[in-house]
């Protein structure tokens, strides 16, 4: 239900109100690596490069064996790392990646 919400008002370009929505669900659920990426996903969007990053980061440390997860967290941690001009973060954050998938 708060995934839907906030990805619906993600589209609206309602970004606040959907990272209010996430972090009403993590307080709810504060070990959903899932709802951790999603925030990530959202921090993204914001331009809120640090806190996507770390956000990212926090659902990796929440992951237990989801591969698909952590790789995508990864990519986020890329994203972020590249917009904030770390290309050599970004680098070894998209190798991270690549070896998730192996």
């Amino acid at each position: 239900m708060f995934v839907a919400s906030a990805r619906a008002d993600a589209s609206a370009g309602r970004l606040e109100n959907a990272a209010a929505t996430m972090e009403r669900a993590i307080r709810l659920e504060p070990r959903n690596a899932r709802l951790w990426q999603e925030l990530a996903r959202l921090r993204l969007k914001q331009k809120e490069f640090v806190q996507a990053e770390n956000v990212a980061l926090r659902s990796n440390a929440l992951t237990r064996g989801d591969s698909a997860l952590r790789t995508e967290n990864w990519h986020i941690i890329a994203q972020a790392r590249e917009a904030r001009g770390d290309a050599e973060g970004a680098r070894s954050a998209r190798a991270l990646a690549k070896r998730m998938t192996y």
